[in-house]
């Protein structure tokens, strides 16, 4: 089963950059509101000091069905979110990624110092995460991944169009596969990993863990380097974005993020 990606059109990301602008808040440690203030329009956000969650609903038109989004917790840069979604259609086509962004999602939303992005791949900093989540039963076809931005420029705006994106599938359930082709496999953080690539206007390149996990501690860099190591990225590529959350297929199910955390170091 593919994933399918479409490009979009300089129109499209006005659209969607208007939709998704808001001011950043200050980092703080709170419990936050929790399910009872479910944000369920396309590309509704909330923020959640240097991260904000999308509900991004880019692939809607490929089906029918609801998606929402709510904070839970905030503990500096450490946070808790969740997601629940019903979708019908195409059991090959992304319906929607709810997911948290760290810097460049088609235009900035926080201030760029928070983000310690853009990173030049050459500076080898290394981009430590941690994420545990919980996924429903019979969530239907689904992934939870990391998506990662690249431009070949370290002032990318909303009409600059990535160079490439790199996805790092960490669970998959319903058959769910990356864009592309295989193209070999590599021993990451402790895992086997195959990679994939593909094309959508822009290169798009995947890390399929070969054994699902719900809890994970990466240096999200180890894979782009794997990358330059294979000269399917330069070391003048900038990394602008870090997203992570669930793509969804089709199917009704939940996702709920209990501890996630990205830095630049």
């Amino acid at each position: 089963m593919q994933h399918r990606r479409p490009r979009l059109s300089r129109t499209g990301k006005a659209a969607t950059a208007a939709l998704t602008a808001l001011a950043a808040a200050a980092t703080v440690t709170v419990a936050v509101a929790g399910e009872e203030a479910k944000k369920c329009g396309a590309f509704d956000q909330i923020t959640m000091g240097k991260y904000y969650v999308n509900n991004n609903l880019w692939g809607q038109d490929k089906g029918t069905g609801t998606q929402c989004v709510w904070d839970t917790s905030q503990s500096g840069d450490t946070i808790a979110w969740g997601t629940e979604y019903s979708w019908t259609g195409t059991d090959h086509d992304v319906k929607s990624y709810a997911s948290t962004v760290l810097g460049w999602h088609w235009g900035w939303k926080t201030d760029r110092p928070a983000t310690e992005l853009p990173l030049r791949l050459g500076d080898k900093k290394s981009v430590p995460t941690s994420w545990d989540f919980r996924i429903s039963s019979a969530p239907g076809t689904m992934n939870v991944a990391y998506d990662l931005w690249l431009h070949d420029k370290n002032g990318a705006d909303w009409q600059d169009q990535p160079t490439d994106e790199v996805m790092i599938w960490l669970n998959r359930q319903g058959g769910a596969g990356p864009l592309g082709t295989r193209y070999g496999t590599v021993s990451l953080g402790g895992a086997m990993w195959e990679i994939y690539q593909g094309d959508v206007g822009w290169k798009v390149y995947s890390f399929v863990r070969v054994n699902n996990t719900t809890s994970t501690d990466l240096d999200l860099n180890d894979f782009l380097q794997a990358l330059v190591r294979r000269d399917l990225l330069s070391n003048d590529k900038y990394l602008s974005g870090v997203e992570a959350g669930t793509e969804v297929f089709k199917g009704t199910g939940r996702l709920d993020t209990t501890a996630y955390s990205v830095d630049v170091r």
